[in-house]
């Protein structure tokens, strides 16, 4: 590239070529020179005059000195290429990188400069700047050679957050630095007082109207000791400020992080990478740039059409070497744009990607590998899809299967059910009720069979509670910014069942969850450690007593957390066993029958019932107790009797079995019942927390609190919890929802199910799209009401509701 840019120059440039050796540094350089003339050089420029290094030269050690040694004089021409090109390499050799180029009639030639300066490195000799070469790991905030150094790549920095540790209405005596409360005598309240004295600020004043410079010293300390009396002593310390002080502190406090805060990171401005990637541009935006913008924008961004315009100034060699890469980029991000998920971004964190946008990233990446013959298997793709974003899906999963691929998928929603080419339905029941092939076959024959799948798909059976409550009471939420919501004002209605609607990432958990159920929880349940959004005005929560959130965690993640623990019921049975002629007889208490407590359990396995092997290399292997037979208990516990049953026996009845059981016990009954009306029959009491479904435990829980005595005034929130549900457990789970409204409380539901969704009082509709599109409320009413403005208000969730109530009449 070098020789290319000399032989640009005009025919019959005189040209010297130098390699640059020292420039502006003291000493003689003795050794240098005769280096130099050893090497067969015979002149150099030292300090701008050229000097022959056969003769003696004596330079100053005191004064600095730049020196060149000349490679060779040469006129431009094409018969002196070769010899350039020789000339060049060796300058470049000698120099460490670098060749100077003086011509000597450049004014003669109508050249703006004489001089030219070149270096094989990322350098600028001007600003004393150089880079790493670039290479695909340079963009990697994974790799140390991309990373931001500050944050590590992270993008995110965890840092104090001065409003948890200072109260700005409190002055410094009355406890406005919060880790100092009630430690007004303590070490470092001392040490705070003697440097307000010294420094003359007040601790009778509100912290927030002391001056800045004022703040500023009693955050960060000062630089002059300060005298106090401790413990008898005169001791003097300099006061290393709040901040350093808070770290002393807390540094032995668990809660460390009640006080901390995670922050933007300021250095790469929460892009994850070094300055030094995120300056590079190409078609005039850097990668941040790319990866921050909506999947939507960036499809748009690389269109073939628009790049020609934007790369127009690519070389045909850089235009070869970036069309490969641009068509992979568009094809993956296609695929991504079709599964739905044009509202994300590139650089979206993982933390924040629900479970079904995950699984259609990965569906997008598989038909991005372009495979043929390849068995996919999907278990319910449809989570947390809006039924618009379900039609993508579905193409998408089409797409797969005509490449020569087979797709099976598990799954509940009609939608996915109907476009399906063969189904096989599985029943009748679930749990031991199941496992049986009821239907195989195609959508026609299955609509014609009287499975309970094809009762409700083909309308024979039908999900409709239409109670549609009036709204009287409202919980009014003003000023809501939180990601893509920006001045949002939305009024929700109490005493009814209202269903927050709109297509995936249009903002409804940021409504509900981020800002709604902080607030909630801080005011009704009086919950700390509450992660509020600023500036948001919430009235009408007054109204409630309580809020109850029911997400799909787990109940539980050991061995040890069964339904029947979680419900309380446990100890219900428990007491019921102790209190038997047998248990009073061998003096057995209340403790004996429990699980996790040694005398009554097996102690092979600890009453876990399994017994866990470490396979070293491979996952572990979890085996039934021998000793115990998987039973739990030891035999001398089992052989106690309730109704011929011991507890063993009692832990293995599934929920149905344990209903006939317990009916001459209202307390065990009770919450049998409730895991009866939510669906829930089927699962045994003692089945290990590990092996129920996100919407199963979702249900236990609902289940939990509603064996609990009932205020009437209790605001429920629930995230999709038609997740993982059969049509029979959503009519189960709608007519549930409707008995809590029925008595008073409000139940807020977020769901993409029409069928419960048709059923509620209300609708708040959020959209018109995902992403940066999304955070509006476009539509709200009664289901009617949604489903017959679609056209006006560009509802999709009204579109899809219109054809269900059509396909009901």
């Amino acid at each position: 590239d070098i020789i290319n840019e000399i032989l640009k120059l005009p025919e019959g440039a005189k040209c010297t070529i130098m390699a640059p050796l020292i420039k502006e540094k003291k000493g003689s350089f003795h050794d240098l020179l005769e280096t130099l003339n050893k090497k067969g050089f015979v002149r150099a420029v030292v300090d701008g005059a050229v000097i022959r290094l056969d003769e003696e030269v004596e330079l100053s050690k005191t004064k600095k000195h730049t020196i060149k040694a000349i490679i060779d004089r040469i006129v431009i021409k094409e018969e002196n290429k070769e010899r350039l090109a020789s000339d060049i390499e060796r300058a470049l050799k000698e120099s460490n990188g670098e060749v100077e180029v003086e011509i000597s009639n450049h004014e003669e030639l109508g050249l703006e400069s004489a001089h030219m300066h070149y270096s094989e490195h990322l350098a600028c000799f001007d600003c004393k700047v150089s880079f790493e070469p670039l290479e695909p790991i340079t963009f990697s905030f994974n790799s140390p050679k991309g990373a931001c150094p500050v944050c590590d790549g992270l993008g995110i920095r965890y840092s104090l957050d001065m409003s948890k540790i200072i109260d700005q209405h409190l002055p410094l005596e009355g406890g406005a630095i919060k880790i100092l409360f009630g430690f007004n005598k303590g070490y470092y309240f001392t040490i705070l007082k003697a440097f307000c004295k010294a420094n003359k600020i007040s601790m009778e004043k509100p912290y927030e109207e002391l001056e800045d410079y004022e703040q500023k010293a009693i955050l960060h300390g000062g630089l002059d000791e300060i005298s106090f009396e401790w413990k008898g002593q005169n001791i003097k310390k300099k006061f290393d400020g709040v901040i350093k002080m808070a770290y002393e502190v807390l540094k032995d406090d668990k809660d460390l992080n009640e006080y901390m805060s995670e922050k933007t990171c300021e250095a790469c401005n929460g892009y994850r990478l070094k300055k030094e990637s995120l300056s590079v541009k190409v078609a005039d935006r850097g990668i941040a740039d790319v990866i921050s913008m909506p999947i939507e924008e960036s499809f748009e961004f690389f269109d073939d059409v628009e790049l020609k315009k934007r790369f127009s100034y690519l070389n045909e060699q850089q235009k070869m070497i970036a069309t490969p890469i641009i068509k992979e980029i568009r094809e993956r991000l296609f695929f991504l744009y079709d599964v739905g998920l044009g509202y994300l971004s590139l650089s979206r964190d993982a933390r924040t990607i629900s479970g079904g946008e995950a699984q259609r990233i990965r569906i997008a990446s598989q038909i991005g590998s372009g495979l043929t013959g390849v068995m996919y298997v999907l278990d319910e793709p449809s989570i947390g899809l809006h039924e618009r974003d379900t039609i993508k899906l579905i193409r998408t999963l089409k797409s797969l299967q005509k490449k020569g691929n087979s797709v099976i998928v598990v799954e509940h929603d009609k939608e996915t059910i109907d476009s399906a080419d063969f189904i096989v339905d599985i029943g009748p029941g679930a749990g031991k009720y199941g496992g049986e092939v009821v239907f195989a076959g195609t959508k026609d024959e299955l609509y014609k069979s009287n499975t309970q799948t094809a009762e409700y798909l083909s309308q024979r059976k039908k999900i409709e509670y239409y109670y549609r409550r009036p709204q009287n009471e409202w919980i009014e939420i003003k000023n809501v910014n939180i990601n893509n919501i920006k001045n949002l004002d939305v009024a929700i209605p109490l005493k009814n069942f209202v269903a927050v609607t709109g297509v995936s990432g249009s903002g409804k958990s940021s409504l509900v969850l981020q800002t709604l159920l902080p607030v909630a929880r801080e005011l009704l349940n009086h919950a700390r450690k509450i992660k509020k959004i600023a500036g948001v005005e919430i009235e009408g929560l007054e109204k409630l007593d309580k809020v109850i959130y029911l997400d799909q965690t787990p109940i539980g993640r050991t061995p040890r957390s069964i339904p029947a623990t979680y419900t309380g019921m446990m100890d219900d049975i428990r007491e019921l066993f102790s209190k038997t002629k047998e248990a009073l007889i061998r003096g057995y208490d209340i403790g004996r029958f429990s699980f996790n407590m040694k005398g009554g359990r097996c102690e092979k396995c600890q009453g876990e019932g399994q017994i866990k092997i470490e396979m070293h290399f491979l996952p572990d292997v979890m085996v039934k107790c021998d000793a115990c037979n998987g039973k739990r208990y030891n035999a001398q516990t089992l052989e106690v009797l309730y109704n011929g049953k011991n507890i063993s026996d009692v832990l293995s009845m599934s929920v149905d079995e344990a209903y006939e059981f317990f009916k001459a016990h209202p307390k065990i009954f009770a919450k049998l019942h409730t895991l009866k009306d939510v669906g829930l029959g089927y699962i045994t009491l003692g089945q290990n927390a590990i092996t129920l479904s996100g919407g199963e435990a979702q249900r236990i829980k609902l289940s939990k609190e509603l064996s609990r005595k009932d205020t009437g005034s209790t605001l429920y929130i629930l995230d999709e919890p038609t997740t993982g549900l059969h049509f029979a457990d959503v009519d189960k789970l709608t007519k549930v929802l409707h008995n809590l409204t029925e008595l008073g409380n409000s139940v807020i539901v977020i769901e993409h199910n029409l069928d419960v969704i048709k059923n509620a009082d209300y609708i708040i509709d959020v959209g018109p799209e995902g992403g940066n599109k999304g955070g509006k409320i476009i539509s709200k009413g009664t289901p009617e009401e949604v489903a017959n403005s679609y056209k006006e208000s560009k509802s999709y969730t009204g579109e899809f509701l219109k054809k269900e109530l059509e396909r009901n009449l």
